[in-house]
């Protein structure tokens, strides 16, 4: 069917709305954008779904979210575990609890009991919640950190990280099946209820939530000893983080923790930021403001769904508040642990740190230091979740810390996906650790540069929207694949990994390797003296993304070091 045979089908079709109806009959002049709605449907990608709100196949909205849980639900009865149930949390978006409902609904009327947060919640305690519950499945509706026009649904599966091999390709065979939106089943909200596949949930899993948290928590007495001395400013950027992470803190006992008014509540169309992205400085134009007016020694900003960190921390030379990459605040917190845990004797046997591939290099650094494995998987945190299964599956080893470099990390096995409302507990145990020291957290990150090597990681990001923008994407991608560079400026390449080919390619020899990782569609450089460059697609956005990283001999020599590499990266493209 043609996008304008589709347009009409929706516009004339009783199942869809009038609402809906009344939203296309408001662009039927208007053959691009109609393009734009129709001319696909909305991809159910290896994490789920993910785009702009709006009527149409290629938009978030209630049918499109009710074709993919009526996908789910024939997987899940395909696999025999409709007894399970699913649990579904929801962040403060636009819809998002109307999509979480649209979710359970479908479930309860394909026969499978939906748990439903009372409220919103971060991402990483629906993780914790279906284990806990004993789901087989769960669902949050959340766009991240993207604009306030999107909005998205992630699947995870039992071990409550999100899918993996092979079932994120079965269950998206399962939703590309449905042709007919007439054929996907709904059920009323009270009718769901009576029949006890609708329920609600909140403080019992938040309270069991807090308490996994909490045991992550090394030195509680050095805590105890500055909470009324170390200044706190964090901000929710208008999510879900605020309630979590302020009594994960007010628990632990400190004393001192401003929240930014302006985005302290939910607020779906994100007023006060441009971007609430924790990785866009812009987004901290408030925090920073009350940070200086309150002499803060740290400012944490959580992405709304709370399943990413950012950081300033204050260097107390200048006075200035210097911001810190994903990176950088992983690797204080992932130092810190294996650093006390080796010390205090509280380190596991066979102990495994897992980063992945486009994570910096100063993690190998690290885990040599203290005798931990080092396990790198592919881009995303499911991978790593994935990880911590495969360990208590064969019992190889202990899991210790995950990282990956989009601001994004996991201590302790409570969740399997990225958890902003741990990586705060850790990281302002660390200051008050530092704190106790005489020193602030960039202090002890200068050490750590002194001690493990100058690391610096940088993105370019290429942003090409729309049909036009998805093949222009695919050519560049093909053009790197095909004929890939024999050296980036006057950086050599040693070796090129193709994953999507499942080979690594050594450039003087020419013998070929397996990478040992599924395949994905990702393009990786090996250059010399720790240099690298990693070229690959967003799965949820239209861009595609250059990852690099270099090893300098001092913070200014690395940052010289990259830039150079980002100029060498752009003249290739």
């Amino acid at each position: 069917m043609s996008y304008m045979s589709t347009f009409q089908f929706w516009l004339e079709n009783d199942y869809f709305d009038e609402e809906t109806k009344k939203e296309l009959l408001a662009i039927r002049n208007d053959e691009k954008e109609i393009e734009d709605r129709f001319y696909k449907d909305l991809e159910f990608g290896t994490g789920g779904l993910r785009g702009v709100i709006g009527a149409g196949t290629n938009r978030m909205n209630v049918y499109t979210v009710r074709k993919a849980t009526q996908g789910l639900a024939n997987y899940i009865a395909k696999q025999g575990g409709k007894e399970k149930g699913v649990a579904i949390a929801y962040d403060s978006r636009r819809m998002s609890p109307e999509f979480a409902d649209t979710a359970a609904l479908c479930l309860a009327a394909n026969g499978i009991k939906a748990y439903v947060f009372d409220e919103l919640r971060p991402t990483p305690e629906l993780s914790f919640a279906l284990r806990t519950l004993g789901c087989i499945s769960g669902i949050v509706v959340t766009a991240s950190h993207n604009p306030p026009e999107y909005n998205g649904y992630k699947v995870y599966w039992e071990d409550g990280a999100q899918i993996t091999a092979p079932k994120d390709k079965e269950i998206i065979a399962e939703v590309n099946a449905i042709t007919d939106y007439n054929t996907v089943k709904t059920m009323d909200k009270s009718e769901a209820q009576a029949a006890g596949l609708y329920q609600v949930i909140g403080k019992e899993i938040d309270d069991a939530y807090m308490a996994e948290l909490k045991k992550q928590i090394i030195h509680p007495e050095i805590i105890e000893k500055v909470a009324n001395d170390i200044k706190i400013v964090y901000t929710p950027l208008c999510g879900t983080g605020n309630k979590p992470v302020r009594r994960v803190l007010s628990e632990l006992g400190f004393k001192h923790v401003y929240v930014v008014p302006e985005q302290e509540n939910p607020d779906p169309n994100f007023t006060t930021l441009e971007y609430p992205n924790p990785e866009d400085p812009k987004a901290f134009t408030y925090a920073l403001r009350l940070a200086k007016e309150k002499d803060a020694d740290i400012v944490l900003a959580t992405d709304p769904d709370a399943d990413r960190l950012g950081v300033y921390a204050k260097d107390t030379k200048t006075g200035e508040y210097v911001p810190f990459t994903g990176n950088m605040s992983g690797m204080l917190i992932a130092e810190y642990i294996l650093r006390e845990r080796t010390k205090c004797g509280l380190m596991p046997v066979n102990p495994a740190l897992v980063t992945t591939i486009v994570t910096t290099n100063m993690a190998a650094a690290i885990t040599r230091e203290y005798g931990v494995k080092l396990i790198e998987v592919l881009t995303g945190f499911k991978y790593i979740g994935e990880q911590i299964k495969f360990f208590e599956q064969t019992g190889s080893n202990n899991y210790v810390f995950g990282l990956e470099e989009s601001y994004g990390c996991l201590a302790g096995t409570h969740a399997r996906d990225k958890d902003a409302c741990v990586a705060v507990m850790c990281l302002c145990e660390v200051a008050a650790y530092c704190k106790n020291e005489g020193k602030t957290l960039w202090d002890m990150m200068l050490e750590m540069y002194g001690r493990y090597g100058y690391f610096k990681e940088t993105q370019y990001t290429i942003t090409l929207k729309g049909v036009d923008g998805a093949r222009q994407i695919a050519e560049i991608m093909d053009k790197l694949r095909k004929n890939p560079p024999k050296a980036f400026g006057d950086l050599k390449v040693l070796r090129f990994r193709d994953y999507q080919e499942d080979k690594i390619l050594d450039m003087e020899s020419g013998a070929e390797t397996s990478t040992g990782l599924p395949k994905s569609n990702v393009l990786y450089f090996e250059l010399p003296d720790n240099f690298w460059c990693c070229a690959r697609p967003s799965g949820t956005e239209p861009k595609i993304k250059f990852y690099m990283g270099v090893k300098g001999s001092s913070l200014e020599d690395a940052e010289a070091k990259v830039a150079k590499l980002t100029e060498d990266i752009k003249a290739l493209i």
